[in-house]
């Protein structure tokens, strides 16, 4: 077997392969000895007649493409590893040339791109200082005193903003009821906008048995198709008006709140500072870390074979259907509720999808420039940190991932490249 490898355009190598006449005569024999157990000819038994007579039997094409079949299936890991081929997808197989001399084949498979590393040492990324004004701590106070808040029915007066109206309500397109615009003793806190914009403001000012008629429009983006930005009226009646008694922001409400050592006002605010701050140091991080992905792929252009994106995207399907499973959904309970289909949602993820692919090839050139190695304490350090957040032993965990530990190192090592891509930002 002779092969020629030959680098194409779109991150693809081709491999052309000559066999030898030796081992093309041999796999012709072998399958016919393979399809021959199949046939009967009439005066032997199954698997015994004369080979020519077998041969005319099935046929010169048949062999041929068995023959073919088999060959590929003994030779393909081998041509691909002698040529250093590693693909990223599944490698295309043409015949150039078939007879019963001569078999020539092209192998054609979409590997990684090559490129040369831009800048990812002194990025100049800001991370912005984390702060905690007084009013921010005054708003989630008042988060606590709303939670708390007692509802009064109102004997007299009318629905102002932040009470909350107990309605019927039925909407109507074109007179005909449309489905899924029908409540009755509906509980609506007026500014909540948990209703169609339009809707709350129209209810401010009703009395307690009132009917009234609301003029709304659905928005353009509303996820029943049918209803999307169009005019609508919904027959509305008011039996209850609510209003809200807030109670006062003192020691009383900072035991209400229920947390663990919050016993007083004084303990409520430390306590809230410190959620604030968390919460925005959070997203300080993510933004730092983005800025950094962003720019790191921004210094090394360079594009990737559709396989790989395509191969990401599932992966990126797969973590939206495994976080909606873990909110009690399933897909196909949530497209009906986004109005969005398979093929929207890999549409809307591709861009995403592209660029973590090119991130990861990144960083996987900078573990290679920076000689970035996995130490076996490190190693050992990661499957304790994996056995204590699962809750399992050791030992377990290391048999769980046996064959699969060169995979924990590659995460250990590009996690490491991240850190050197940071330590070293200006």
């Amino acid at each position: 077997m002779e092969t020629v490898c030959n680098k194409l355009e779109n991150c693809e190598v081709e491999v052309k392969v000559t066999f030898s006449t030796e081992e093309w005569k041999d796999a012709q024999d072998k399958a016919l000895t393979k399809l021959a157990r199949n046939v009967k000819v009439d005066g032997f038994r199954q698997g015994k007649a004369p080979a020519k007579m077998v041969k005319a039997r099935i046929g010169k094409a048949a062999i041929l493409e068995e023959a073919t079949d088999m060959i590929l299936q003994k030779n393909y890991a081998g041509i691909l590893l002698d040529n250093e081929v590693n693909p990223v997808g599944q490698p295309q197989v043409k015949v150039d040339e078939l007879t019963e001399d001569v078999l020539k084949v092209t192998v054609i498979a979409p590997v990684a791109p090559e490129f040369e590393l831009g800048e990812y040492k002194g990025l100049d990324i800001k991370k912005t200082t984390v702060r905690v004004t007084k009013k921010e701590i005054e708003e989630e106070l008042k988060n606590y005193q709303n939670q708390f808040a007692e509802l009064v029915l109102k004997e007299d007066g009318v629905v102002e903003n932040g009470d909350t109206a107990v309605i019927d309500f039925e909407g109507f397109k074109d007179g005909v009821a449309f489905e899924g615009g029908k409540g009755e003793n509906h509980p609506l806190e007026i500014g909540s906008g948990s209703f169609i914009p339009g809707f709350e403001e129209q209810v401010i000012g009703m009395k307690v048995d009132e009917e009234k008629e609301l003029n709304v429009t659905f928005p353009e983006n509303y996820q029943a198709k049918d209803l999307a930005g169009q005019e609508v009226v919904f027959k509305v009646k008011v039996h209850e008006i609510k209003t809200k008694v807030l109670p006062e922001i003192d020691d009383e409400l900072a035991k209400d709140v229920n947390i663990d050592g919050i016993e007083t006002l004084a303990d409520l605010e430390t306590y809230t500072k410190e959620q604030i701050k968390n919460r925005k140091q959070t997203e300080v991080d993510n933004k730092f870390n983005d800025d950094i992905f962003k720019a790191v792929i921004e210094n090394t252009p360079f594009n990737v074979p559709e396989v790989m994106i395509e191969t990401e995207t599932q992966n990126m399907l797969r973590e939206v259907e495994q976080n909606i499973s873990q909110q009690g959904l399933n897909m196909e309970l949530f497209q009906q509720l986004t109005g969005k289909t398979t093929d929207d949602m890999k549409a809307e993820m591709r861009v995403q999808a592209e660029e973590r692919v090119k991130f990861n090839l990144i960083l996987s050139k900078i573990v290679k420039a920076e000689n970035i190695e996995v130490s076996e304490d490190e190693l050992n350090d990661e499957i304790k940190a994996i056995a204590e957040y699962y809750g399992r032993e050791v030992d377990e965990v290391k048999q769980i991932f046996e064959g699969q530990l060169g995979q924990i190192e590659n995460d250990l090592a590009t996690r490491k490249a991240i850190q050197l891509i940071k330590d070293n930002i200006k």
